[in-house]
């Protein structure tokens, strides 16, 4: 974990939702929403800094293994794996789910697919993908590389960016810029909770996003 990991706004970034972190991303022109990536199973909110996997086609003559990785992740972490966004088969199943949940690991990400999915909702355990698939991915994928930058469709993840995830899915937000892209999420959560402060103490929507700023909380400085 970084040395600010105790400083106030990425406490209290830890409340906020995918829609404020997207919006804030909006402003700074940065990609982040992963397209097509939704939640599978878990109902805690998913917030800490990316432990990257990539997968590739094996190797003939040479399978390789698809979890062994896992021993290596800290408490806390996100597992993010790039699969290529294949659908044909699975990198992440019920042992691992099990081990991941039991070791505090945050949740894992696949650009991808799962299975064993009863087993990773009876541990409660965040997991997000592009669906769920029964195929083992034995034999037919291995790991490439850990560690490295990965893909999750159109979003690029390093080591130590931070991923999000709520029910409406994951974005990930660089390292480099988590200080800025938080703040500005947790100045837009502000104004909207003064927002619906206002509806509801009698003023028009229109009045209260006027005063407040609604229409521009997501534009990009010019």
């Amino acid at each position: 974990m970084p040395q600010d990991a105790n400083n106030d706004w990425l406490v209290a970034a830890r409340e906020l939702s995918t829609a404020e972190v997207s919006d804030a991303l909006d402003v700074f022109r940065l990609p982040g929403s992963a397209h097509g990536i939704g939640r599978i199973t878990g109902t805690r909110p998913l917030f800490g800094q990316a432990y990257t996997v990539r997968y590739a086609p094996v190797d003939t003559g040479a399978p390789g293994t698809v979890g062994d990785f896992l021993d290596q992740v800290p408490p806390g972490a996100i597992v993010v794996i790039d699969n290529a966004g294949r659908t044909d088969c699975t990198v992440w199943g019920g042992i691992l789910s099990a081990m991941a949940a039991h070791r505090g690991i945050g949740g894992t990400v696949i650009n991808g697919v799962c299975r064993d999915t009863a087993e990773a909702e009876a541990a409660n355990y965040s997991l997000y993908a592009r669906g769920r698939f029964m195929r083992t991915g034995k034999d037919r994928v291995q790991v490439e590389a850990v560690g490295t930058p990965v893909s999750l469709g159109d979003v690029r993840v390093c080591p130590g960016d931070y991923v999000i995830g709520d029910a409406d899915g994951i974005v990930v937000v660089p390292q480099a810029r988590a200080e800025a892209v938080f703040r500005k999420a947790l100045v837009t959560r502000g104004a909207e909770e003064k927002i619906l402060a206002a509806v509801l103490a009698g003023a028009s929507l229109s009045e209260a996003r006027r005063l407040h700023g609604y229409h521009t909380l997501q534009r990009a400085a010019d």
